[in-house]
This record gives C-alpha cells, structure tokens and sequence, in this order.
C-alpha cells in the first residue's frame, strides 16, 4: 500500500446485496468496496473496513477486511506471481488467517490448493513465495534457529542432523512441544 492511499473506512453500510460488495456512507461519500466476507449487521449499521486499494489503469478498486491480518494476508498473496485479487480473496473467504499462514509455513501444498482458483503448482509457488514472510511466526532457516529439544527428540530418533536441517527448513514450529514434533515428525516423514 503506498502513501496516500485509503487504509480503512469507518462509516454506515448502505448497501449490501450486491454479490461481493458493500457500500458505505463515509461523511456523504458512498465507497463501493469489494469484500471477501460480508459483514453481518443489518444496513446502517456502522463498521469499519480495512482496505487496500487498487489502483489499475482503467479503475480504482478498494478491496475490504475486518482485520489488519486480512488485509496483510491478501496483500502477500497478490504480490505471488499467478494469484490475482480474485484469487486471494477465495484465500481470505475460505479459511482463517492463521490456518492459511499455518499450511504456508508448513509447506501444507494440498489445504492450500482447496482455495478455488489455486491448483497444486500455484499452491507450491505460494509456499516457495511467502514462507517466512510472516510477521507472527517463528520460521525455521537452519538448524542452530531450530528449537534444541525438537532437534535432540528427532536425533534420538535416528534422524541425521543435516535430514533434519533439510526437512524442517524455514518451517515455523508450534510453541507448544508435542505439537512441534509432532509436526516435525510429519514433516520428516514426507520428505
């Protein structure tokens, strides 16, 4: 999002029956907004919608999320080469946020490829693109970054230290323990 552009509205829905639009009365200014999910209030309730805005050469669009991590979630998977906005908004209407950086992170090719619009190569160039992108993960590059205990349980378990290293690269592993081996372990096992 560059300087000068609409970071959010706040104002009173107007308009929401159009597949895939609101609009809203901000001071007297009706923004048409396209939205991946609707808000549920009734008309003239006010709300405020994160945006992020498109600016193309035959069109201004302003596209809306109830959170910051909407919008930043959309906007990492726009900058994905092959994911337009239509695309990323499936991404944002079809799964939470945190479940969708979840699968990036951990190279989860097949729930990402459940987004309409995404396929299995397009899954992998989202993986390959925005793993370690995120502000709120822990992602793993090398194995002196790894938590010690995960890699001491996967050692014990017969695994090879540069295995590990290969396996687990730049996947952000839960902070609770068990989870992050089991994680691991699955990990581990499809490579």
């Amino acid at each position: 999002m560059g300087a000068g552009m609409i970071g959010f509205l706040r104002g009173r829905l107007v308009d929401a029956h159009r597949y895939g639009h609101v609009i809203i009365d901000v001071q007297g200014v009706g923004y048409d907004v396209t939205i991946a999910n609707p808000p549920a209030v009734p008309l003239g309730t006010e709300i405020q919608l994160y945006i992020h805005t498109s600016v193309r050469p035959d069109a201004i669009v302003l596209f809306g999320f109830h959170s910051a991590e909407e919008r930043a979630l959309f906007e990492l998977l726009i900058e994905t080469p092959g994911v337009g906005p239509s695309t990323a908004l499936g991404a944002v209407r079809s799964m939470p946020v945190a479940q969708l950086e979840a699968a990036i992170r951990s190279g989860d090719q097949k729930l990402i490829s459940t987004i309409p619009g995404i396929g299995l190569k397009t899954a992998d160039r989202v993986i390959l693109e925005l793993r370690g992108k995120f502000a709120s993960g822990d992602a793993v590059s090398d194995p002196t970054e790894m938590r010690e205990e995960i890699v001491s349980g996967l050692l014990a378990l017969g695994f090879a230290k540069k295995e590990i290293a290969k396996a687990l690269k730049g996947l952000a592993l839960p902070e609770d323990d068990a989870e992050a081996l089991k994680l691991a372990l699955s990990r581990m096992a499809s490579s």
